[in-house]
């Protein structure tokens, strides 16, 4: 199975060195290892990079990740709480989608 955690911590450097060309071949890299990746997976990769640098990760790679995560567990309360809170962290262009996770966590309970 592919583990996303070694494509988003080469993102993160990438962009930390602003080398255009490196940037874009450790974005290639990311969404492939993401796209196949299990929600477990993803959610470990999210909770082990954020966890050594809350900004790690752009938001788009964040909002991503936990697309992908709640589009294969569209059932799990907890995922979907945890995706609203990480939207909340980004200002209000996302609040009205955070605000439908968390409804939607709530009729699951």
């Amino acid at each position: 199975m592919p583990d996303p955690t070694p494509a988003a911590r080469s993102l993160s450097q990438a962009i930390d060195g602003a080398d255009s060309r490196q940037v874009k071949e450790a974005t290639r890299e990311f969404v492939e290892k993401l796209t196949f990746a299990t929600a477990d997976e993803i959610l470990a990769m999210l909770r082990d990079v954020l966890a050594e640098d809350w900004t790690a990760l752009p938001p788009w790679a964040r909002n991503l990740a936990y697309r992908l995560a709640c589009l294969q567990r569209p059932d799990d309360p907890q995922l979907l709480r945890e995706a609203a809170a990480d939207l909340l962290s980004f200002g209000p262009d996302w609040d009205a989608f955070a605000q439908d996770l968390k409804r939607r966590a709530a009729e699951l309970e």
